[in-house]
């Protein structure tokens, strides 16, 4: 005999009717709120890790954090207007509405990657021990991040009755090419608590094993595109595809 849900159990997740907050005159975009949170906590750990290893200050995290960032902000917009160009061509001014989503997150991590190591060496610090340190809070950063698709309705996998469904507006359901009511994979959760469970491995790697300088952004590096690759299957958003498969998975 079937059994049926409590009450005070949701069968599924409800989505945000609105993606920004109201302050006033101040409107906040949820997107960009939930990025810079996650920004905060991965430059956050990432100082914690490096004064704990005697190798820089929390002002150098903080310095060479930001540099990444924001190489990492331009290389995911870029990767995602040229991989969603047909999106982009009729109105490219829409290319720096960034807080209305759309980061193409392996742009995001090899320029911010590329500029994060040009600030460590400007900054005086020893690359290999900066790059191991920091490596843990860029999935810490990104499992933040990733909520605010969420918050966008956007990027989610196909349909699905699970108990943990993303219910979506009926607009956002029918531009997807389903009827209203259906219920999604929230491929956005997924790949949050994939990237928190990766940081934790990443930082019980560190201190279980001896790895040489350097080497734990290959285990991220690894582990996140092992992940991604899988997640990326399930989404259902427009993409550029080669042999069955999306690009992303590709890269």
């Amino acid at each position: 005999m079937m059994r049926h849900l409590p009450a005070s159990i949701p069968a599924s997740i409800p989505s945000p009717s609105d993606g920004t907050i109201e302050l006033g005159p101040l409107t906040i975009h949820a997107y960009g709120l939930v990025i810079a949170l996650g920004v905060v906590a991965g430059i956050w750990l990432f100082g914690r890790r490096l004064e704990a290893r005697g190798a820089g200050t929390r002002d150098d995290a903080t310095a060479v954090g930001m540099w990444g960032v924001l190489g990492g902000i331009i290389g995911a917009r870029l990767y995602h207007v040229a991989t969603s160009w047909d999106s982009f061509s009729g109105d490219p001014l829409r290319i720096f509405a960034i807080w209305k989503g759309g980061l193409g997150i392996p742009g995001g991590i090899a320029l911010g990657i590329a500029v994060g190591l040009y600030a460590a060496k400007r900054r005086g610090l020893d690359v290999p021990v900066a790059v191991t340190c920091v490596t843990p809070g860029i999935p810490l950063a990104q499992a933040i991040g990733r909520w605010g698709n969420w918050f966008n309705q956007e990027l989610f996998g196909g349909p699905t009755t699970l108990p943990w469904a993303l219910e979506v507006s009926d607009e956002t359901a029918m531009k997807a090419g389903y009827p209203p009511g259906t219920t999604f994979h929230p491929t956005f959760l997924y790949e949050s608590l994939w990237n928190l469970a990766l940081c934790g491995l990443l930082l019980w790697i560190d201190r279980r094993f001896k790895l040489r300088a350097g080497n734990l952004m290959g285990v991220y590096l690894i582990g996140y595109g092992i992940g991604r690759f899988w997640i990326e299957g399930m989404r259902i958003d427009p993409a550029s595809e080669l042999g069955g498969l999306r690009l992303n998975q590709w890269v």
